[in-house]
C-alpha cells in the first residue's frame, strides 16, 4: 500500500516522539512492502514563531492532500499565563479540528497486565477495562459564541442535530463492533443542550437494537470510570465532558504516556498520542514515545492493515514485559531507558518478528 502521510511534530517533545513514530511506520513498510511517503509541516507554538500563526494555510493545505496526520502536540508555557493572547498554540489545534472536519475523537482505554501497580487505582478494579471513548470534537462551549471584559464573560454550549447525530452514529457503530454496550454521557438534568444530545439518541435506539444503550451524567460518570472502569464498552459524549473524561482515564492505564488516539470526519484523518507537549523535557530524552507508536498504529489499522498494527501492539507490550521503559513507568531499580532507546527496541522487534 502507498499511503501520503502529513507528519506534524509541533512543540516540546513532539520532535522527539514523532521520530520514533516514523521509525516504526519505516520498520512496517520495510517488513511488508507498503511505501509511505512523509510531508513534514509546522503547528503550534512553532509556527507562531515562523509565521505568526499556529496552524498555517501550508499545513492545512499539506492536511488536505495527504491520505493521513500524524501529529504529536502543542503548547509552551510562554502562552500560559498571558489570558489577553489571541493567538496560542491550542487555538491552532482547535482550528485544524474545525477546518479538517475532525469532528470525533476516539480514545481506546486498555490495561497492561504489567503496569496495573503503576495506576492510583486498585490492581482489582482494573484488570481487564478495555474501553472507548468517543469525544464529540468540533462543537460545544469550544467553539460556541464567546464573550469576555473585565466584568463578564461566557461561552456558549451550542448543538445542532446534525452534529449530535453523526457523532452517535459513529458511537453506536463502534459499539456494534465491540460488546455491543454504549454508554451516553451527558448533563440532562441541568443543561439544555444535553437534553437534545439525551432526545436524539433515545429517537436512534431503535435502528441499533442489538446494542444495550444506557445513559450516566458526566459526575457519576467521572466517579464510575475510576471505581467501575470494566462496565464501560464505548463512551460517547460531547466535546468538554470528554476532554476531561478522557484525561482522567490516564489513571487507569498509569501513564498518558501510552495512550493514542484518533480524529475522524469530513477529510484527512488524525492519529494523535492524548499527552500534551512537556516542554520541560524537551531534548532531555525522557519521553515516552509508546503512545505516538501506538497512534502509527491506530493510523495502519484506519487503512485496514490489521497485521501490522497487531505487529506494533505486540512490539509494545513486549518492550513493557521486559521493562524497556522510560522512567515514569520503570520499575524501581530497572535500568534507565531513554526515548530513543524505547523506540529502537520496539523498531529492532519489528524487524526481527515472524
Amino acid at each position: 500500500m502507498k499511503l501520503d502521510i502529513a507528519i506534524l511534530p509541533g512543540d516540546g517533545i513532539g520532535p522527539e516522539i514523532m521520530q520514533q513514530g516514523v521509525a516504526t511506520l519505516d520498520a512496517i513498510a520495510q517488513k511488508f512492502g507498503h511505501e509511505f511517503t512523509y510531508h513534514e509541516a509546522i503547528c503550534g507554538a512553532h509556527a507562531i514563531d515562523e509565521v505568526g500563526d499556529p496552524f498555517p494555510e501550508k499545513t492545512f493545505k499539506t492536511c488536505m492532500d495527504a491520505d493521513a496526520v500524524l501529529f504529536a502536540a502543542v503548547g509552551d508555557p510562554r502562552f500560559d499565563n498571558n489570558p489577553t493572547l489571541k493567538v496560542r498554540p491550542e487555538t491552532g489545534l482547535l482550528a485544524m479540528r474545525k477546518q479538517l472536519g475532525l469532528f470525533a475523537n476516539v480514545r481506546p482505554v486498555a490495561t497492561f497486565d504489567c503496569l496495573l501497580h503503576k495506576s492510583p487505582l486498585k490492581e482489582e478494579l482494573l484488570k481487564g477495562a478495555d474501553f472507548i471513548v468517543i469525544r464529540e470534537l468540533t462543537g460545544g462551549m469550544y467553539f460556541g459564541e464567546k464573550y469576555q471584559d473585565n466584568e463578564k464573560a461566557y461561552d456558549t454550549d451550542i448543538y445542532y442535530r446534525n452534529e449530535i447525530e453523526r457523532i452517535l452514529k459513529i458511537a453506536f457503530e463502534y459499539a456494534q463492533k465491540r460488546n455491543k454496550h454504549l454508554t451516553v454521557v451527558d448533563k440532562a438534568n441541568v443543561l439544555a443542550s444535553s437534553r437534545l444530545w439525551r432526545q436524539i439518541a433515545k429517537e436512534m435506539e431503535p435502528v441499533y437494537s442489538d446494542v444495550t444503550t444506557d445513559y450516566m451524567f458526566i459526575d457519576n460518570c467521572a466517579m464510575r470510570v475510576l471505581t467501575e472502569p470494566t462496565f464501560f464498552d464505548v463512551i460517547v459524549t460531547e466535546n468538554t465532558f470528554g476532554d476531561i473524561l478522557t484525561d482522567e482515564t490516564s489513571c487507569i492505564t498509569g501513564s498518558m504516556g501510552l495512550q493514542p488516539s484518533s480524529s475522524i470526519g469530513e477529510y484527512t484523518p488524525l492519529f494523535e498520542p492524548v499527552h500534551g507537549s512537556w516542554p520541560q523535557a524537551a531534548g532531555k530524552d525522557l519521553a515516552n514515545p509508546v503512545a505516538q507508536i501506538l497512534s502509527a498504529a491506530m493510523l495502519l489499522e484506519h487503512f485496514g492493515l490489521e497485521d501490522e498494527g497487531r505487529i506494533i501492539r505486540e512490539a509494545v507490550e513486549a518492550s513493557l514485559q521486559a521493562n524497556v521503559r522510560t522512567p515514569e513507568i520503570q520499575v524501581e531499580g530497572g535500568k534507565h531507558y531513554g526515548t530513543k532507546e524505547v523506540g529502537n527496541w520496539i523498531v529492532n522487534y519489528i524487524k526481527e518478528s515472524n
